[in-house]
């Protein structure tokens, strides 16, 4: 999988080990959910940067059937959020998990209800 190099990664933020494990399987769909990599990983990085830039969001995944991006902030690493891209700053938070494991956990739940 082609992620996000430490030359192109904000800050000192390094992915989550449950998440390198998870891409590594070779797991980039979860029902609406699909992980971001090469270069639309970077399209999605470089305009959420444009778009919020008093965040250091770093995505990883896409919502096929709207604009939600799941996204580590290099400020709060260990917690996940769900953007709602292209809202007005201030407006773009739509959840939040305290790691990846519970977003990735929180998905598989969508992804039974989505494939159904």
């Amino acid at each position: 999988m082609n992620l996000l190099g430490s030359d192109e990664l904000p800050g000192r933020f390094v992915y989550p080990d449950e998440f390198l494990k998870l891409v590594q399987s070779d797991v980039l769909d979860i029902g609406p959910w699909q992980f971001l990599e090469g270069p639309w990983l970077r399209v999605r990085l470089e305009g959420l940067r444009k778009r919020y830039p008093d965040r250091g969001l770093i995505p990883f995944a896409r919502r096929l059937d709207n604009d939600d991006v799941a996204c580590w902030d290099q400020k709060k690493s260990t917690s996940v959020y769900i953007v709602h891209d292209f809202s007005a700053p201030g407006w773009e938070d739509r959840a939040e998990y305290t790691s990846f494991q519970s977003w990735y956990l929180a998905a598989r739940e969508e992804a039974s209800d989505y494939d159904a």
